[in-house]
């Protein structure tokens, strides 16, 4: 006769239990999310010198494109958060790839710059929708002691698939042209959005918290353990404090407790993003006016990219020492790496592909531990949305990058110069995020609540 056990922690079951195919499949499906979203973000930035040949335009024309999909992020982002935390992830991250998946199709089609403007605010949207609800998918079916090595590796998905971009473009734009480029970002992902379907689950924790039918979850987590079937119901215990029975969302990353922390880490990924597009939009075309080798500026930049990767061994460090210090420490080594760029400009070439490939390994390192980190700072009810309100709003500093950097040339302002000016921003974030360690009296990586409350069904 089965034993069945008492009511479980859902997050114990997790945290007792091997890491799992299942899991491995849910980890590979937000993973290619983020690397379809990292290339069809960046590839604007890939095809512009071509649209300047071929359309005739000038330069400071590109800025509003080179915006437009970040202004769909910043708006996919803020608004369908809320939406995912009321109706579920699942459901909102299959739309969302849909959504981007179309826009890169319309681009490919784009007969003019006005044209490809919106078709890149569409694809935008999908985008900015899409990375929050991965990257807190993801996270509510980790183990606590491998969440942000887990959640950081898929989140270098999108520097990985920006980088990418990067060397499939220097190749494929001289042989098939730049709308290739394009159908390629809309092709793929149409792809993934087949497999989705069948077998992306909605987050277990999510449904405990909805309070949704014991045998769904049962279901669900069977794939993980058979001894899922063992337990009479699952329940879930917050280690974040609530702000109130019945509150989700916006009123939870909002309220007075979560309040300073959602800007600090607004204005740090906001700040992040001025540095990576002012560097990943404008560096080709200003490495051409350098008199770099033809095509080095497109592999630097897909380089610098690919430093995110360097997100991966930060996560097992998150995991096991202080989370706060690690993170505050990459973005001051990222103020100290972007301005060095600009000490090295003239230089021999290696040293000058040497700095940056640094520059990018702190930066993006740094990027991309926020998501993991954010999704570690908020309760079920509000987490979905605190991700994609600090990857939303955050994205409008990768339009005030372009447009910076855009500014910054047109002031004929030295290529040293800008690297220096793009520096001030990654010592904003540390000091941000020094300010919210302080605020919430951070030590050994505890949050001291000024509540705790658990959930139960």
């Amino acid at each position: 006769m089965t034993n069945i056990l008492k009511k479980e922690n859902v997050q114990h079951f997790l945290n007792t239990e091997k890491l799992s195919v299942f899991q491995i499949t849910i980890f590979s499906l937000c993973f290619l999310v983020a690397l379809f979203d990292g290339f069809d973000t960046a590839v604007i930035g890939y095809i512009a010198p071509s649209l300047i040949t071929e359309w005739g335009i000038e330069k400071a024309d590109l800025a509003p494109v080179l915006s437009a999909a970040l202004l769909g992020l910043a708006f996919g982002a803020v608004c369908f958060g809320p939406v995912a935390d009321k109706v579920g992830r699942k459901k909102v991250l299959i739309l969302s790839v849909a959504i981007f998946a179309a826009g890169s199709y319309a681009s490919a089609l784009a007969s003019s710059l006005g044209w490809l403007e919106l078709f890149r605010f569409i694809t935008g949207i999908g985008l900015g929708a899409a990375m929050p609800n991965a990257v807190t998918l993801l996270s509510e079916y980790c183990p606590e002691k491998k969440r942000f090595f887990l959640v950081n590796t898929m989140f270098c998905g999108f520097p990985l698939g920006a980088a990418i971009g990067g060397f499939v473009s220097a190749w494929m734009i001289p042989e098939l042209g730049w709308r290739s480029v394009l159908w390629l970002g809309a092709i793929a992902p149409t792809l993934l959005l087949i497999v989705m379907l069948f077998l992306l689950p909605e987050s277990v924790r999510y449904l405990v918290f909805r309070n949704q039918e014991s045998t769904q979850i049962k279901t669900i987590l069977s794939k993980i353990s058979p001894r899922a079937n063992d337990i009479s119901s699952f329940y879930l215990e917050e280690t974040q404090p609530e702000v109130g029975n019945g509150k989700n969302g916006v009123s939870v990353v909002l309220s007075k407790h979560y309040a300073l922390g959602s800007i600090a880490l607004w204005l740090t990924y906001f700040m992040g993003l001025v540095i990576f597009y002012g560097v990943m939009n404008w560096m080709p075309l200003l490495f051409k006016e350098a008199n770099m080798p033809a095509g080095l500026g497109t592999i630097v930049t897909g380089l610098f990219a690919l430093g995110g990767l360097g997100a991966i061994a930060n996560g097992w460090l998150m995991d096991r020492y202080n989370k706060h210090k690690l993170i505050i420490s990459f973005w001051l080594l990222t103020a100290i790496s972007v301005a060095l760029i600009g000490l090295v400009v003239g230089l021999h070439v290696t040293v000058l592909v040497t700095v940056i490939i640094l520059s990018g390994l702190v930066m993006n390192t740094a990027q991309s531990s926020m998501p993991a980190y954010a999704a570690s700072f908020y309760p079920t009810s509000g987490r979905t949305t605190g991700v994609s309100w600090m990857l939303g709003l955050g994205r409008f500093g990768g339009i005030a990058g372009s447009f910076l950097v855009a500014y910054l040339i047109s002031k004929d302002i030295s290529l040293q110069r800008i690297f220096f000016i793009l520096a001030i921003p990654a010592l904003l974030s540390a000091v941000a995020l020094m300010i919210k360690v302080k605020f919430y009296k951070v030590k050994d990586q505890v949050v001291v609540p000024k509540a705790f409350v658990i959930k139960s069904y």
